[in-house]
């Protein structure tokens, strides 16, 4: 809904291709802020820039310290090196086993990427330590980013747009439900995000720079919902049950709204 898989040419920036140092350079993933993601070289080897253009917006300094942070509890990539200049910015990491859960194979097999989603979703709420977490990213915090957006309702998800306008969609998020179970959330949690080894269970998590402590429902809210845009409907339930809990329709509705806002 809100990234994907480039076709066709893709300019290659010239900090990417100086990081490449010769390697073969793919383009694997674009955001909606022109954000770009490669991949340099192949094999066990291989590393991945992300790369953002001016005027983003967007900090990778803060998801390379997440990410040192998670690294001592879970799999996720090391970095190796950050920069930037009036071109743009960048972060190179390592690669990790594995592949996207919405790698093409993948898609054709929705029970199976599905199943690695939530099993690895539970195995990442499980190892990051709530008290040891320096970050936060609670509904209080992104309620307060929401009345700064303001989105414009025409710019909604349609499972929203029923809130009508911007003033009925704050009033909802201004009264969150009770944290259910706190956890250190990814914070971006949605299927491509995890990776998926050749046993078909995950391997890993990349794009963490949102990663707080905050609701579980934050992220299974968004994890359930993806499962739609990338395998088609009918899957939300199974991801819940292979994260193991039951749907809670207050919540999912809750945190599909903040995050739509935010």
């Amino acid at each position: 809904m809100i990234a994907y898989v480039p076709e066709g040419g893709t300019e290659i920036p010239a900090a990417v291709a100086e990081l490449a140092a010769g390697e073969p350079v793919v383009a694997v993933w674009r955001n909606v802020l022109d954000g770009l993601t490669f991949r340099l070289g192949d094999g066990p080897g291989r590393r991945f820039v992300k790369w953002a253009p001016p005027g983003s917006g967007v900090d990778f300094a803060v998801e390379a310290e997440r990410l040192g942070w998670a690294a001592r509890f879970t799999a996720v990539p090391e970095v190796l090196g950050l920069g930037g200049d009036e071109r743009g910015s960048w972060l190179l990491t390592a690669g990790l086993p594995g592949r996207s859960a919405v790698d093409e194979e993948l898609k054709r097999d929705p029970a199976t990427a599905v199943r690695a989603v939530g099993e690895g979703l539970r195995a990442f709420h499980e190892a990051l330590p709530v008290a040891g977490c320096p970050y936060e990213w609670s509904a209080a915090r992104r309620v307060a980013r929401a009345v700064e957006l303001r989105r414009d309702p025409a710019d909604w998800h349609e499972d929203v747009r029923h809130h009508g306008t911007v003033d009925r969609a704050l009033a909802v998020l201004a009264d969150p439900p009770p944290v259910d179970v706190e956890v250190v959330c990814h914070g971006d949690a949605c299927a491509p995000n995890t990776l998926v080894g050749a046993d078909g269970r995950f391997s890993g998590h990349v794009d963490l720079g949102a990663l707080g402590t905050a609701d579980r429902w934050a992220d299974l809210a968004v994890a359930s919902w993806s499962t739609v845009w990338n395998y088609g409907p009918g899957w939300e339930r199974p991801l819940l049950a292979a994260y193991g809990v039951e749907p809670d329709p207050e919540r999912l509705a809750y945190y599909r709204l903040l995050w739509d806002l935010t």
